[in-house]
């Protein structure tokens, strides 16, 4: 009867410390993708090198964010559409995708196209031209006047002392 008992109790530790291992493994390979996913949300690269290939694609108004999402992935323009979904969450971006039609490139990172189709820059839309800039207020002798509170610094040995 001891033999059984020391073989029981045997077995008993056993299998104790292989289902220890087993939650311990598991829960190594759920903070590993919790970690990869973290980090690539604020990291994932772009599809293609430049110059990358153009992809016109079709917002609809009934189109949820994770749908455009499941869109992009499909077109090869993301790697993962739950990543893209909680990267725009994630952006200031989230609830302001607007329709329309767009031209997207697999050079584009997921925040660039988030930029894109958020602006409404729709494929056929006319580029306006940038107005001029408004002149700078300037001194007599052509310098521009610095902000109060500022002050210029004229040599090295000033440069030094403000440091």
């Amino acid at each position: 009867m001891g033999a059984n008992k020391i073989i029981l109790r045997f077995v008993s530790i056993s299998f104790s410390i292989l289902i220890l291992l087993l939650i311990g493994i598991g829960l190594i390979r759920v903070g590993e993708y919790c970690y990869g996913f973290g980090f690539r949300v604020f990291t994932e690269p772009p599809m293609a090198e430049e110059p990358g290939e153009d992809i016109v694609v079709l917002l609809t108004d009934d189109m949820s964010e994770l749908e455009v999402g499941q869109m992009l992935e499909e077109k090869n323009l993301i790697r993962d559409s739950y990543l893209f979904y909680t990267q725009l969450k994630l952006s200031a971006y989230s609830g302001k995708l607007l329709s329309g039609t767009y031209v997207l490139n697999t050079s584009m990172t997921p925040r660039e196209m988030m930029i894109v189709l958020s602006a409404g820059q729709l494929e056929d839309t006319e580029t306006e031209e940038p107005s001029e800039e408004e002149p700078t207020e300037s001194l007599t002798d052509g310098t521009e006047m610095l902000p109060e509170g500022t002050e210029m610094l004229n040599d090295t040995q000033d440069t030094e002392a403000a440091l």
